[in-house]
């Protein structure tokens, strides 16, 4: 069983930002992608940016430029840098992981990200 630790949430202004930080207990060698989700209330979960181990990134349209994925492999941690937010942003981010092989996919328990004045 993988399990992922999050941090990093919190309410924010609009304009401002926040880095969302999740830790596998798995190695990095183990894992083939990282992602982050979201889910906003009364929304369908949404991929967020993703990073394969190759580093190769993907990113939704409405956070391009804006949102950056990132890894550190001897901190074995994944982080979205979020600048730029605004109350659209405001959801649950959760951070998921595909194992290497086997594709199974692993949640966190989710972090509130809250944008507003």
């Amino acid at each position: 069983q993988v399990q992922l630790v999050e941090s990093g949430g919190g309410l924010v202004q609009p304009g401002g930002s926040l880095r969302l930080s999740c830790a596998p207990s798995v190695t990095a060698n183990s894992i083939y992608s990282m992602a982050w989700y979201r889910q906003a209330p009364g929304q369908q979960r949404e991929l967020v940016a993703r990073i394969t181990n190759n580093d190769s990134t993907n990113y939704a349209d409405s956070v391009k430029s804006r949102f950056t994925i990132s890894r550190d492999n001897a901190k074995n941690t994944v982080y979205l840098q979020m600048n730029s937010l605004n109350p659209e942003d405001t959801a649950v981010y959760y951070c998921n992981a595909i194992i290497r092989i086997t594709l199974l996919n692993y949640w966190g328990q989710g972090t509130q990200v809250t944008v507003s004045s």
